[in-house]
């Protein structure tokens, strides 16, 4: 699974507001309805958040493995 929590510990480490990032560095508000609800962005839009935000990708998404994709312990 995708989270977007380093986006958001970004904005706060940065000391962007979403109102900034919409009105100002142009990102559409409806992007920032995607990453609030988990939904999927394209790699152009993840390439123009960095731009806004100076930074790189990690900033912004990381990668949690689903607890289904886990190899699980055979007892023996």
């Amino acid at each position: 699974m995708v989270s977007y929590a380093p986006f958001f510990h970004t904005l706060k480490e940065k000391n962007i507001s979403i109102y900034t990032l919409i009105q100002k560095k142009g990102i559409n508000s409806n992007t920032i309805n995607c990453i609030k609800k988990g939904k999927s962005i394209t790699t152009y839009t993840l390439d123009n958040l960095c731009k806004a935000l100076n930074c790189q990708i990690y900033d912004i998404i990381e990668y949690l493995p689903d607890e289904e994709s886990k190899p699980q312990n055979e007892d023996m």
